[in-house]
């Protein structure tokens, strides 16, 4: 039940920091209550997941799959490039996510 509440966490961070592209500098309000309620839904999952997930791991996971998550949302749909050192930086997130993941099941 840990990991289903940690993914709904990451959704929920990942929709709430596209919300803030979309916000214009928290200018526009429909955008800009999206992003606060996006991440006031995420910080509250990922506050339940902790109950049965070590913090170490959550957060990394949360952390790493939601910057890998917005990275990719740029560039295919906000037309951000894709570069080598990009790639690479996302890689290496996805990477260390793995292994601190394997690191806390010990």
């Amino acid at each position: 039940m840990g990991y289903l509440l940690l993914a709904a966490a990451i959704s929920a961070e990942v929709a709430g920091t596209t919300a803030m592209k979309y916000s214009d500098g928290f200018s526009r309000p429909v955008p800009s209550l999206l992003t606060v309620l996006g991440y006031l839904v995420s910080f509250a999952l990922l506050a339940q997941t902790l109950k049965t997930v070590s913090v170490g791991t959550a957060y990394a996971i949360w952390s790493g799959f939601g910057t890998a998550a917005i990275a990719a949302i740029g560039m295919v749909f906000l037309g951000e490039g894709m570069t080598l050192a990009k790639a690479a930086g996302i890689a290496l997130i996805i990477v260390g996510v793995v292994v601190l993941s394997l690191g806390g099941a010990h």
